[in-house]
């Protein structure tokens, strides 16, 4: 798995169950970090808890895909916060912890505001950010900065690489526009790192390689 020990899992595709998954990871001995889905719900709780119980996985994250048209006003805004701590609290009560990943809308204004900022004032504590710092350039924000901002929220970040122009592929770390060691400078505690290239402009597999060896060769 080209250096990987641990592995972020995304909503499984029809025919997969969560036992199959298990065994699968098992046999090649990768853990798995987190989770991506759905908002946690009455209606999906039970499919949450299953799936970490059986990938031995307590970090869940709502993947925010696809753009919530809640974003689209302060009121739609307030709304989603509502949902999202409800989900939090949904989440601790079943053992799991709950973050939320951020795509580019996170970093547009509305109403002389940026998104991001509204819901880091208005989450609750516990509930923890996956900060993708690719979609953070790509609204024009800068990562670093956004790391600073977040502080003790963010648990995660999504590293990807590329010309952080929405429709173009991706690359491996250290081949785009992503100011990698200025973000490792910004970091004030650890936090979750997963490689993630939606679309990528090379080999995906070696993409990350080669990804995982820029990170390593920047923090050993």
């Amino acid at each position: 798995m080209a250096g990987f020990q641990a592995v972020e899992l995304a909503p499984l595709p029809p025919g997969l169950s969560p036992e199959r998954l298990a065994k699968a990871l098992a046999r090649h001995e990768l853990t798995v970090v987190s989770i991506h889905g759905d908002l946690p719900t009455p209606a999906n709780i039970e499919h949450w808890a299953r799936i970490t119980q059986m990938c031995r996985c307590r970090k869940i994250i709502w993947h925010g895909w696809p753009r919530d048209s809640r974003y689209d006003s302060a009121v739609g805004l307030r709304d989603l916060i509502a949902s999202c701590n409800a989900a939090g609290n949904l989440a601790r009560e079943h053992g799991l912890e709950f973050g939320l990943h951020n795509h580019w809308w996170e970093f547009e204004l509305l109403e002389g505001v940026l998104s991001i900022r509204t819901l880091h004032e208005e989450l609750h504590l516990d509930i923890f950010w996956q900060l993708d710092v690719y979609w953070a350039r790509t609204a024009g924000f800068d990562p670093a900065g956004a790391v600073s901002e977040l502080g003790s929220r963010l648990g995660s970040i999504h590293w990807k690489d590329g010309p952080a122009v929405y429709g173009q592929p991706m690359t491996a770390l250290g081949h785009g526009t992503i100011d990698v060691p200025r973000i490792l400078n910004a970091l004030t505690h650890p936090v979750d790192w997963v490689i993630e290239l939606d679309e990528c402009a090379s080999d995906p597999l070696e993409a990350a390689r080669q990804s995982l060896e820029y990170l390593e060769a920047r923090t050993s």
